[in-house]
């Protein structure tokens, strides 16, 4: 477990994607999925009041949804488990003007069935609104008890430094965490300003899309057969870069080494990278768990590490 910077929040090396409950995994799936995370060790879940909207005949809330039903279900589970869920992007919240904040939180905390949210990340920049009214909006519900943290997801690295700016001149509250597109083959958004300032600022990072739409588990290979899944399009792409196949070849050598899956390592990986505390992962069924289950405790060489990131430049 390590701490998140300013909280009292400890949470597990990888961090249970919900991006998938209610979507590509059922209630039983969701279940099991969640049951064996928790029972490995695992306590961090993360969600997103919009999730899962965009899929046709789904309004979003979804995950949530689901996550609520399994808390329901799972006497104590609750208070073994840091939850942290979205607000600016569901159809019926969108943005972060204060009265949306407010009533897209407790519809969250009615989905999910618990009085407060642990972390409570700004999904999206939202220029619109000032933002000492959007920090002044999450210091109120902080004050209330319905969120213990918020965090930031999605902000470039100039709108997220005037916002730490706007919360120590004004004595509002801060982000204390950061959630940014990042994996071995989605470099160049965060390495840099973004990285940065998160390093100056002490910010825990928590990168979604650790594996790439799924590409950085192996199962994409160029000739390969073609995979069943919503994601397959997304995720082939990356055969088309010089650098995806050397990622590959760097993961399957490391991986055999350690008796792992590539899966484990791409996550690993990003275990090592300066401000990451925690990469997000999902699965959509048990099978899927194991090698995010392993990468919480995979350590890897100095020489693996160089190994990796010179094939990912």
């Amino acid at each position: 477990m390590k701490r998140i910077p300013h909280t009292d929040l400890d949470v597990s090396g990888v961090c249970l994607g919900g991006n998938v409950f209610g979507w590509t995994a059922d209630r039983d799936d969701s279940f099991a999925v969640l049951d064996a995370y928790l029972d490995a060790g695992g306590n961090f879940v993360d969600s997103a009041d919009s999730y899962s909207s965009f899929v046709p005949g789904n309004s979003g809330g979804e995950s949530e949804s689901m996550i609520g039903e399994w808390l329901a279900a799972r006497p104590g589970a609750r208070e073994r488990t840091v939850i942290a869920t979205k607000v600016a992007k569901h159809p019926e919240f969108k943005g972060l003007a204060p009265d949306n904040v407010r009533a897209a939180c407790d519809a969250s905390l009615r989905r999910m069935g618990t009085d407060r949210i642990d972390l409570y990340y700004a999904h999206e920049d939202d220029p619109s609104v000032p933002l000492a009214e959007v920090l002044g909006t999450f210091g109120e519900l902080i004050e209330a008890g319905k969120v213990r943290h918020i965090a930031a997801s999605n902000y470039s690295p100039e709108r997220l430094a005037e916002a730490l700016r706007v919360a120590e001149a004004e004595g509002l509250p801060r982000y204390v965490a950061l959630q940014p597109h990042y994996s071995l083959v989605e470099r160049e958004a965060f390495e840099g300003p973004l990285q940065d300032l998160a390093r100056e600022q002490d910010l825990a990072v928590f990168p979604y899309w650790g594996l790439a739409k799924g590409f950085l588990t192996g199962k994409y290979r160029p000739g390969g057969d073609e995979v069943d899944s919503p994601r397959a399009g997304a995720a082939s792409k990356y055969l088309e870069e010089e650098r995806g196949p050397k990622v590959l070849d760097a993961l399957d050598e490391v991986a055999a080494a350690h008796s792992v899956e590539p899966a484990a390592v791409a996550l690993a990986w990003l275990r090592t990278r300066p401000t990451v505390l925690a990469p997000i992962a999902s699965a959509r069924n048990t099978a899927q768990l194991g090698p995010l289950i392993a990468a919480a405790g995979l350590e890897l060489s100095d020489a693996e590490i160089e190994r990796l990131t010179a094939a990912s430049r």
